[in-house]
């Protein structure tokens, strides 16, 4: 336990700590059973949420970089709690004699809209906090914030559109982490967006698939 919480690894020059590492590799697994629709990636990822939180709050923890990005530290807060509606919904799903979690499905023209008018009071909420906060970059980490609530929340209802949300945060949060020498999870954020590009495709398989398979009612009279 004490090498997981103070050990670290130089990295370009600069030091990084090995729970970062450790946090993002939890969340890659987690992405890689979101894929497969398992219910385990809720509980895996719920793991990487805790330990991430601790590496992007310098001020509460003992941590090697100087800047603290509290939209990233905020983000993991609601990644574990949008997790655990996840974990229930696909449990529920898994055990009504579904064979998978969820089945994936395009939101609907409504739910678009709703999901768009979350992402705009979630980004006005979130800019002013983190900025008050000295989050750094507060801009883009307020978007990173945002994206990876609506993210979470789509792959629990089963929208196949959280695979492109999670690409759009993916590439303001490379730059964002990179330059605040968050080296591993910048490094993760790039393996991530090319893991959304499959995972995407697969998802819009499957839900094609379940489209042929279940056509429409056909109406008489």
């Amino acid at each position: 336990m004490d090498w997981l919480l103070h050990s670290q690894v130089t990295i370009g020059g600069s030091p990084v700590l090995v729970r970062e590492i450790v946090g993002n590799v939890f969340g890659l697994a987690s992405a890689l059973f979101g894929m497969r629709r398992l219910v385990a990636a809720w509980p895996v990822g719920i793991v990487g949420n805790v330990l991430l939180f601790t590496v992007f709050v310098g001020g509460l923890f003992d941590t090697p970089q100087d800047k603290d990005l509290w939209g990233q530290a905020g983000r993991q807060v609601f990644f574990a709690l949008v997790s655990l509606y996840g974990w229930y919904r696909w449990y529920q799903t898994r055990h009504s004699g579904a064979g998978t979690g969820v089945q994936p499905r395009w939101a609907s023209g409504r739910e678009r809209l709703e999901l768009l008018g979350v992402a705009v009071v979630l980004y006005a909420i979130a800019y002013p906090v983190l900025k008050a906060l000295g989050s750094w970059g507060p801009q883009w980490d307020a978007w990173i914030l945002t994206g990876s609530i609506l993210a979470t929340y789509g792959m629990a209802r089963g929208f196949v559109e959280f695979w492109l949300v999670w690409i759009a945060v993916d590439v303001v949060g490379v730059p964002l982490l990179v330059q605040a020498k968050f080296y591993p999870s910048a490094t993760m954020y790039v393996v991530y967006g090319l893991f959304c590009v499959l995972g995407f495709a697969s998802w819009w398989r499957i839900q094609n698939r379940a489209a042929v398979a279940t056509p429409e009612p056909v109406v008489v009279g």
